[in-house]
């Protein structure tokens, strides 16, 4: 709608986001226009130049008038280049290719006009036409665009004739004449299977208006065009190419033909096209053609008029309709009443059936061919008497009917805002029309499990636009109050956003052009083309806005009514929510009318129905008593018995008739939960009645499903149903339900089913706080005993995750106290943070990934929340002890490879480290504040590794936060993601740098890893990554400090660690990167060169080709790199023979063990013996 409006309205500007003001690349242009001459034979020059005219010519397809100023020079200059004979056809075509670029972005009929027309130019266009090869796809733009120049050449004002020449051919024959060669070119081209078709068609249409070509070759040549569609054969490509290019050359003819030339052929046309029967056909292109021909055909049979009975509106100005106040006029008909003319209509009987078959194809499937019927039946009406165009009228209204399609409804509703802007709508026919558009405005049909009908609402927006512009104020006046609370439903309650802004566009229309639309003003300033694009915003706050409006407020409240049982589960969600917010301007209404409607339909057997239902009566219930509370009354005062007795019963009926099972059950098991959470807060008087029992059983189900979502809803429910009716007047629970519930919830933690344990973790986490009094530990240590990993249980990390976020939850919900039985405490304080930092090392992997990350997010945002709770209330409970672990874990979350988790691990750590009031006994505390100042550190971004590595590397100096900072930077620096390993590691060589001379530093920082890499053996995890870093490190020079020390620990320790971790192990990217480890350490001298040849000459020999074919590789470039590791007179045969012998062979190992242990020899290393049998 937002395209039609915009192609109706010459005088809009560019929408919002065109920002360009002038063609700026001009130069840039031309210069690349001016170096075709250059780079024609250069093919990456030559695409690369394509490829950049193409993107500055793409930019302004928008704001194509742009380029106008240019466009002439532009065109001169290809077309200077395509004059030259003596350049070469590549050239040319490339020249013709970046015209039809700027053609593609200005539109041909602009374009057109300046291409040079003279005499001369007649034989030059036409001789190169007939040098192309209408089958060559790759020249096509220049054939389309001499097609489109020679459509301009033919137009000269002489006789063709005077364009023959006389003197024969060296053949001997007469030259063919000029209109015959362009006739012929047309020919060729209408039936052929690219763009050209189109120019073809254009030309044709163009030359045969000639007067001295209709005269001497129109028959002649409509005789072909008919011959060819009857002859085509529509089941081919090539017969529907034929059948596309000749409509739409016969469209265009009879647009742009005289009417007494053609009103001759018209009836023979129109029964030719009508045998072809194409609103059969399946191609959408070949509908839309036929019904463009047959439009035209119309127009023909018709002579051109002003239909003098046609509705004329007389002031259109904006400024007149504003300053009338909104008040409505009486509109003056001033016009004095025109007397047909006394000449009759001639109205042929073809019209009939170009009338019958335009309004067909208002029934189309496809939309464009719909839109051109909806244009046709326009045109055509205008030229027709009032009485028949009063019939065509009728009979499309008669397409707005239950048994029609979408289809047909859209397409009426195109051709009533053609015939209202046409004034061909008359005001008497309004009460007929407005009915019908507002039905359209609500269109919404059922297919199964979604729905059609945007289209038929977004063209019903369109309508409403074009009566706004169509009709004097005064004769809207009776119907503005229905129009102006539909395009306000619409434009709010839509589902679809396209639909939504059509709606508020068509409705700021009708406040500024009539004036007269209640509220208007205010309306738009708040539901603007913009604000109803989130539909959230839309249900939630616009609608509380416009409802205050009385005019407007039982309208919305009815429409949300209706869409709350829509089919798509998030608008009757949003429906719900949005009643609640609306009960609050019209609570009587609601409580008497709308919530005794929607209860009906809460156990009725549409699906959809009842789940919208279930929750709009919850919504409006617990709204209902908010007002009632505002008032000083009770619920019970606001709403009946009868109904208050039928809210009760819901849950019952639906239980027995088994709809929480199957197909369904789903949507009821949410929609129940949020209903027994609102008529808990709504403080129903359903106390010691036996439907809670009924109540507690579902929601128990529900923290047992294997939907997340549902256990979610369930656990939301729980604290206020507990709070209303599990509670004593004296503040303190009932006895025997806290016991029946702690005893289930804390036994279901130990289920076999991981939903269960989530559920239930959930369930004990939403418990309110009195409802926990004397119970403290019994959950506590349940839920410390969910979160501990087991082997049985060690892929249940959602399970984990739970339970840690439960454990948040209670402590919370508790508060900080004396008694370990009911609130934290110096008794129980380190178990929960024992509980937490432990979860802080979940690092489990399945199929999913790192799942373990879900369990450590969970546990740094109940660190920050916990420690929160105490500081402000006992900050003697968070010990230095607990201070530290808890630091030191959230520095390594820092550092590791996860962007997601390291962002929330970089949140939790500043609101630590700024804490108000502040967190005592925070380790290197001023340190921390001079590497993440405060004034800094709302602006780093922790999930980018060039904000954060580069700090958090500077805590390697710091003793307490070495260790992990370095073990979270060990699986960042092996690890895969390009930008994680460039920025990780670099910060680490920059720390390294600024030690390497301290050997000191630099031994205790080497002590480090060593003690990382051994308390993770064998773990892939850490042990991976560390074998990259090592390799890193080493090759990067930055244990050069080490090399000058003769038997320095280090390498050694090294060398034992990678060899510990590959004994045994199958993985070869594990065994390649031990390669290199051996390597870098090569550097060193002394036993540790020598353990690390011989580690090499035995992977030399591994089981894995490939494995062995890297050693050789690795160890080949480690000779060559580092001097005097082999004697220098082997180092020439070592090197070749590790070069050369093809080590990836398939064979068996013990062919390669004697290469081998040559290379042994031949180093002086011992050869490596085996200890058993086997490889």
């Amino acid at each position: 709608m937002t395209a039609s409006m915009d192609a109706m309205d010459g005088d809009q500007g560019c929408e919002k986001g065109h920002v360009l003001e002038e063609f700026k690349e001009i130069e840039e242009v031309k210069s690349l226009i001016g170096s075709l001459n250059n780079i024609y034979n250069d093919q990456i020059a030559r695409e690369a130049s394509c490829e950049r005219f193409t993107f500055i010519v793409d930019q302004y397809q928008e704001q194509p008038h742009l380029i106008d100023p240019h466009l002439e020079s532009l065109m001169m200059q290809i077309v200077d280049i395509v004059r030259k004979p003596n350049y070469p056809p590549a050239l040319k075509q490339e020249a013709y290719k970046y015209l039809y670029l700027i053609t593609k972005m200005r539109g041909f009929k602009i374009v057109i006009r300046h291409f040079p027309h003279e005499v001369s130019d007649v034989e030059p266009v036409l001789s190169a036409m007939s040098q192309q090869d209408p089958q060559d796809f790759q020249t096509w733009e220049t054939r389309y665009m001499l097609l489109l120049w020679l459509s301009v050449v033919c137009m000269i004002p002489f006789d063709m004739a005077r364009l023959d020449s006389n003197i024969p051919s060296q053949g001997g024959e007469k030259k063919i004449p000029v209109m015959e060669r362009i006739l012929n070119t047309a020919r060729i081209y209408l039936t052929v299977n690219d763009k050209c078709r189109d120019a073809a068609a254009f030309l044709a249409a163009k030359f045969c208006t000639r007067p001295d070509v209709k005269r001497e070759k129109l028959p002649e040549f409509l005789d072909w065009s008919l011959q060819v569609l009857h002859n085509a054969n529509m089941d081919t490509i090539v017969g529907n190419n034929q059948v596309s290019g000749v409509l739409t050359m016969l469209a265009l003819l009879f647009k742009q033909g005289k009417r007494e030339d053609l009103l001759q052929y018209a009836a023979q046309v129109l029964e030719v096209v009508e045998r072809l029967e194409l609103n059969k056909n399946n191609n959408t292109l070949l509908r839309k053609a036929s019904i463009k021909v047959t439009q035209r055909l119309g127009l023909t049979f018709l002579k051109a008029r002003v239909a003098t009975w046609r509705y004329q509106r007389g002031n259109r100005s904006l400024m007149d309709n504003l300053q009338k106040g909104g008040s409505v006029q009486q509109t003056i008909n001033q016009r004095q009443e025109v007397k047909e003319e006394e000449e009759e209509y001639d109205i042929p009987e073809e019209l009939e059936d170009v009338i019958e078959t335009l309004l067909g194809g208002l029934k189309d499937k496809d939309t464009i061919v719909r839109w051109s019927a909806a244009k046709g039946i326009g045109r055509v009406t205008g030229r027709l008497p009032r009485d028949l165009a009063d019939e065509v009228v009728e009979s499309v209204l008669q397409l707005f009917t239950l048994q029609e399609t979408e289809g047909a409804w859209h397409g009426g509703c195109l051709t009533l805002a053609e015939l209202g802007r046409r004034g061909l709508l008359l005001p008497q026919r309004l009460p007929d029309v407005v009915p019908v558009v507002l039905k359209s405005l609500e269109y919404d049909e059922r297919r199964g499990d979604f729905s059609v009908g945007a289209n038929v609402r977004d063209a019903a927006c369109y309508v409403c636009w074009a009566f706004a512009r169509a009709y004097e104020p005064g004769d809207l006046a009776e119907y503005v109050k229905d129009i102006a609370n539909a395009l306000v439903k619409v434009s709010i309650f839509d589902r679809e956003v396209n639909v939504r802004r059509a709606a508020a566009a068509a409705f700021q229309e009708n406040v500024g052009r009539q004036g007269i639309f209640p509220h208007g003003i205010d309306i738009l300033t708040h539901a603007d083309y913009f604000a109803v694009g989130n539909r959230a915003h839309c249900y939630l706050d616009l609608s509380v806005y416009i409802a205050q409006f009385p005019e407007y407020t039982i309208a919305l409240i009815n429409h949300l009514e209706v869409k709350a049982t829509h089919w798509d589960s998030a608008v009757r969600e949003l429906s719900a929510r949005g009643l609640h917010n609306l009960t609050p301007k019209a609570p009587e209404y609601m409580a008497s009318q709308v919530l005794p409607r929607l209860i009906t339909l809460t156990t009725g057997m549409d699906l959809f129905a009842r789940h919208g239902s279930i929750l709009a009566v919850a919504e409006i219930t617990h709204a209902l008593a908010k007002v009632a509370e505002d008032q000083n009354k009770s619920i019970t005062d606001v709403l009946s018995q009868q109904v208050i007795g039928d809210m009760k019963d819901i849950v019952k009926q639906l239980n027995e008739a088994r709809l929480f099972r199957g197909w369904g059950g789903d949507l009821m098991r949410k929609a129940v939960t949020c209903l027994i959470e609102k008529l808990s807060l709504a403080k129903l008087p359903f106390h010691g009645d036996p439907i809670l029992d009924l109540w507690q059983e579902l929601i128990s189900g529900c923290l047992q499903h294997i939907e997340q979502d549902i256990q979610v809803a369930a656990a939301q429910a729980i604290p206020a149903f507990y709070r209303e009716y599990y509670m004593e007047g004296d503040g303190g629970p009932k006895k025997d339900k806290q016991e029946f519930v702690i005893n289930k919830y804390t036994q279901e933690l130990k289920s076999n089913v991981e939903s269960c344990r989530m559920g239930f973790s959930l369930a004990l986490g939403a418990l309110p706080k009195f409802f926990i009094q004397g119970k403290l530990e019994v959950v506590l240590t349940s839920l410390m005993e969910a979160t501990a990993i087991t082997e049985k249980e060690k892929k249940w990390v959602e399970a984990r995750r739970d339970a840690v976020k439960a454990i948040t939850e209670v402590c919370k919900t508790v508060g900080v106290g004396k008694s370990p039985t009911d609130s934290l405490c110096a008794d129980n304080v380190p178990a929960v943070y024992n509980s937490l930092l432990t979860a802080m090392t979940d690092y489990t992997l399945d199929s999913r990934g790192d799942v373990g990350a879900w369990v450590r997010e969970a546990s740094m945002t109940g660190l920050i929340e916990v420690t929160s709770l105490l500081v402000n209330n006992r900050p003697d409970l968070f010990t230095s002890d607990i201070c530290k672990r808890a630091m030191q874990c959230l520095v390594q979350q820092c550092c590791e490879k996860i962007d997601r988790t390291r962002a929330h691990a970089g949140q939790v750590f500043s609101q630590f480290l700024y804490h108000d009031p502040e967190i005592p006994d925070i380790p290197h505390r001023t340190e921390l504040h001079s590497i993440f100042p405060r004034n800094e550190i709302e602006d780093i971004n922790w999930s980018a590794p060039s904000d954060t590595f580069c700090r958090f590397t500077q805590l390697l100096g710091l003793d307490t936060y070495m260790y992990n900072v370095l073990l979270g930077l060990t699986v960042s620096v092996g690890g895969l993601t390009e930008s994680l390993v460039i920025n990780s590691s670099s910060s680490l060589h920059v720390y390294l740098r600024s030690i390497s001379k301290d050997l000191q530093k630099m031994t205790h920082f080497g002590e480090v890893v060593l003690q990382i890499f051994n308390d993770y053996q064998k773990i892939d995890r850490v042990s991976y990554p560390m074998l990259k870093m090592l390799d890193q490190l080493l090759s990067k020079g930055c244990f050069d400090v080490f090399t000058s020390i003769e038997q320095h620990q280090f390498p050694l320790s090294v060398i034992e660690l990678v060899r510990t971790e590959i004994s045994r192990c199958g993985d070869p990217h594990k065994l390649i990167a031990s390669v290199d480890v051996y390597c870098g350490l090569l550097q060193f001298q002394g036993e540790a060169r020598k353990k690390s040849l011989q580690q090499l000459t035995i992977l030399l020999c591994h089981r894995y080709p490939r494995v062995r074919k890297a050693t050789a590789n690795k160890l080949y470039e480690a000779l060559v790199t580092y001097d005097d590791i082999v004697p220098e007179d082997s180092l020439e045969e070592i090197t070749t023979i590790l070069s050369e012998f093809t080590w990836d062979d398939e064979v068996d190992v013990v062919k390669i063990r004697p290469v081998r242990n040559n290379l042994c020899d031949l180093m002086k290393i011992p050869c490596p013996v085996l200890k058993k049998a086997g490889t």
